[in-house]
């Protein structure tokens, strides 16, 4: 079933909360293919996410990079970092997402020692290869993680040893508390300047916008504009504008009776015809197959990254 998608507010945080107040940590045991265009769009949240790939290849964007997963490795995202899944076909991705205060109270020696320096560290992610021993011990402890939360039994305290072994090796084996490198910066700065990009567009993107006022939103230079949105998701703003108006355009063609015509002026497309072209350009399929297809839940081919 091809309906799945990742819900984000205008600066593309995840709206859905991850495990509860008292015990937030949530497993999800997901498959990129399953979601709209397979692909889990841009999105961040402030909980650590750990992922296992179990089958087929993810293509993971994270930070700037795009980071090739076959099945067996895994991934940490660490905390505020801006990433998108795609894959080309079923791709399980079992991963588990939680709040850097469940291994500690933040006030606490543990935390101030062992968790806050992973989270403001220069360190985005980190891949998990099973040919690397300590990675290998990361990858079997979310394999009984992910066996754990299955079990439908109850399992806190022995998700939170696992959790706390996990972390243990995670932090020995990285040096999160070293000084960023000139070639791995923490992209805190570039992230909030592109965030209020992107926000500018998402509130304007109905209406004739250009590469200028776009970047006067976030009081930068085109230039400095291009380099932002090329090194954070490796596109231009124009083309994430025409992007973000097709996502759009995607959730009318299956949420309402629109024409097309009338969708594609709604969603600031010129004209019908430029924007079924562009639809299919990155989407491989006409807006009128592509509500049939998803009338009928079938699948097709995702949208080029």
């Amino acid at each position: 079933m091809i309906n799945r998608t990742i819900s984000t507010d205008d600066t593309l945080r995840e709206e859905l909360q991850h495990g509860t107040h008292s015990y937030p940590f949530q497993y999800y045991p997901e498959d990129i293919w399953q979601f709209d265009f397979h692909c889990l769009d841009w999105h961040w949240h402030h909980e650590l996410e750990f992922l296992t790939v179990t089958a087929g290849t993810a293509l993971c964007l994270v930070s700037g990079d795009k980071i090739i997963l076959p099945k067996g490795h895994g991934l940490f995202i660490n905390s505020s970092i801006l990433h998108r899944f795609e894959a080309r076909s079923s791709t399980p991705i079992p991963n588990i997402v939680f709040s850097p205060t469940l291994l500690a109270a933040q006030d606490s020696l543990v935390y101030k020692k062992y968790v806050h320096p992973v989270i403001t560290s220069a360190a985005p992610y980190q891949v998990f290869d099973p040919k690397t021993p300590w990675q290998n011990q990361i990858l079997a402890l979310l394999s009984q993680i992910y066996r754990l939360q299955e079990s439908g039994k109850n399992n806190e305290l022995h998700t939170l040893q696992l959790l706390f072994q996990l972390w243990d090796i995670l932090f020995g084996h990285t040096k999160f508390s070293s000084p960023a490198s000139p070639n791995i910066r923490r992209p805190n700065h570039r992230q909030a300047k592109l965030m209020i990009m992107m926000q500018y567009i998402h509130d304007h993107y109905q209406e004739p916008i250009t590469l200028a006022e776009i970047s006067a939103s976030a009081s930068i230079s085109k230039n400095s504009a291009l380099h932002i949105f090329q090194t954070s998701i490796q596109t231009s703003p124009v083309a994430y504008l025409i992007r973000y108006r097709l996502t759009q355009a995607a959730k009318q063609l299956y949420t309402t009776e629109k024409s097309v015509s009338s969708i594609a002026e709604e969603t600031g497309f010129m004209s019908a015809g430029y924007f079924c072209r562009k639809f299919k350009e990155y989407y491989q399929i006409s807006p009128a197959m592509y509500r049939k297809k998803k009338a009928g839940q079938n699948s097709f081919t995702p949208p080029p990254s």
